[in-house]
């Protein structure tokens, strides 16, 4: 399919702001499955903008402006063409070994409960593969799915407890849990297209485990299946920290309020609709389609 992403994350400062510093992870890259077709940064304020890559392989763009700003947005628009592969990930670029995302991380701590709920879990399972799957059905059993803002990142430990969580708080303790059965694990942030909701209040996360035979293989507990098309990959991972979206800092400001605005769409059924309904329209007699005025954008372009 062709999932078409505008991602809009807003900064209000009750006073001026200087020195804005952004780290976007932000910019998918190709791979067996995903074709980036077009992508584009859009930040509102006049300021630099760099691109280079992160130890994981991500690719990172980092924002600076010297102010002084009263707000700041960041917008990213772009079209990425997908294709099934069943959850199986080829082509993706690896900087680091397998046992490195064996390691423990900041919010993907394994707790008594964790440790216990993922020999329960997995208990009995035939080979690796049939381990995450029953990992999988586990945890989107067991910790509600509730989509929203991400906020604060909550640890594993706090989620398994809540019993409730977003889509990072699920891959977290997949993650804290898998590691517990020695399986290297990562967390993947991206967008997934839903078609009964392509309004949303943040991008979506999932991980991707290692298994013999078949490489990394991408799981999304907070849907309870293996990645699809309609999974876009964009940044990996030990945890949220290394592939959150944006992070930055600044001098002054204030009180700071940040709101961020996600549509995910599927771009041909979107197509498909207007060819449609430009079809019925030219059919009316006496009636053209109304001419739109060209407009005019400054673009930060992204390569």
């Amino acid at each position: 399919m062709r999932i078409r992403v505008v991602h809009e994350t807003v900064y209000q400062y009750d006073n001026p702001a200087r020195n804005l510093i952004q780290m976007l992870r932000l910019t998918p890259r190709d791979h067996d499955g995903q074709h980036v077709r077009s992508w584009r940064i859009e930040p509102t304020v006049d300021g630099r903008l760099s691109r280079r890559e992160d130890g994981f392989g991500n690719i990172v763009h980092v924002f600076s402006a010297d102010g002084p700003e009263e707000a700041l947005a960041i917008r990213v628009v772009g079209e990425v063409e997908t294709t099934e592969t069943h959850g199986v990930m080829r082509g993706t670029a690896e900087w680091l070994p397998d046992p490195f995302y064996l390691r423990e991380s900041r919010f993907a701590v394994a707790d008594e409960a964790i440790r216990a709920f993922a020999e329960d879990a997995a208990g009995g399972a035939k080979d690796r593969l049939d381990q995450l799957h029953r990992l999988l059905a586990g945890v989107h059993q067991t910790v509600d799915y509730a989509p929203g803002p991400t906020g604060t990142a909550t640890t594993a430990a706090e989620a398994f407890a809540l019993r409730k969580g977003v889509g990072q708080d699920l891959a977290h303790v997949f993650i804290a849990a898998a590691r517990h059965l020695e399986i290297p694990v990562r967390y993947v942030s991206g967008y997934c297209w839903r078609p009964d909701a392509p309004e949303q209040e943040a991008g979506h996360a999932w991980v991707e485990a290692r298994v013999p035979d078949l490489g990394w293989v991408g799981f999304d507990p907070a849907h309870g299946i293996a990645v699809t098309d309609a999974h876009l990959r964009v940044t990996i991972g030990l945890d949220y920290l290394d592939a959150a979206p944006v992070r930055g800092s600044r001098t002054g400001g204030g009180t700071e309020t940040m709101t961020v605005r996600v549509r995910v769409d599927d771009a041909r059924a979107q197509a498909q609709a207007q060819q449609s309904q430009d079809a019925t329209a030219s059919d009316v007699p006496g009636e053209s389609p109304p001419v739109e005025a060209p407009v005019i954008r400054h673009q930060a372009q992204v390569g």
